[in-house]
């Protein structure tokens, strides 16, 4: 389906590219259990994601970054919009979490985010996830991926649907063309194993990979590269 809807006063583009521009429209995207909706928020471009499972109108929203009333255009504000039950963190850098306190508070969404950078969050989570957990939105279960490196709790969400290929929500882990900053060879070993090992050797080509900034990709796009990134060290 193609057109455009509008919510609130955020339009929302029913034919998703992956691309979304600040301050411009969200973008949705219709799969058979789902609904994803990307949309750009705050001075750095950052991403966030609309989970919305269709059976029960439940939300999820991964990265409640900047912009909260942005944020809330987007989950809408009729009778029928979805309960934005979960936000979920994917790392401690401050451009991820700037409206975490206010979209959930407005929403009383329960909080989600890795133990290892729960302490610099402006709020507790509520949940605190490890590697191979499972967060759910309604009826659609997501897998927890500890990336190390980026940060030390940073994390990915998988969904794998019964139908059509996996979707990977990486967060600053990893992006079209290399992995996130990292601050030492140390860590930057450290993230490029964890994609190597956990993302490249278990998903398939075919996974589309939405990251914390940016236009998205595949991971079929990105495996050549892996031996380069490794050897130029980001």
């Amino acid at each position: 389906m193609s057109g455009r809807i509008r919510s609130a006063i955020v339009d929302v583009l029913e034919d998703y590219t992956g691309h979304v521009t600040p301050g411009g429209p969200a973008a949705r995207r219709t799969l058979d259990a789902l609904t994803i909706t990307k949309i750009s928020v705050g001075p750095m471009d950052n991403n966030a994601y609309l989970l919305v499972c269709r059976a029960t109108n439940e939300g999820l929203l991964i990265d409640a970054a900047a912009d909260p009333e942005r944020l809330s255009d987007v989950v809408g504000h009729s009778v029928d919009r979805p309960r934005l039950k979960t936000v979920v963190t994917t790392h401690r850098h401050q451009d991820h979490w700037g409206a975490l306190g206010a979209v959930a508070g407005a929403n009383g969404s329960n909080t989600v985010a890795h133990a290892a950078d729960a302490e610099v969050l402006p709020i507790p989570p509520d949940v605190l996830v490890e590697h191979g957990d499972t967060v759910h939105v309604g009826e659609v279960p997501l897998t927890v991926i500890h990336l190390r490196g980026h940060t030390p709790g940073s994390i990915a969400l998988l969904y794998r649907g019964p139908t059509g290929h996996p979707h990977l929500f990486t967060g600053d882990s990893l992006f079209p063309g290399g992995v996130g900053k990292t601050t030492s060879p140390e860590t930057f070993t450290s993230l490029i194993d964890d994609v190597e090992s956990r993302i490249f050797a278990e998903l398939p080509d075919d996974t589309w990979v939405y990251p914390g900034h940016g236009d998205d990709t595949t991971l079929g796009r990105e495996r050549p590269h892996l031996a380069e990134w490794r050897s130029r060290g980001w």
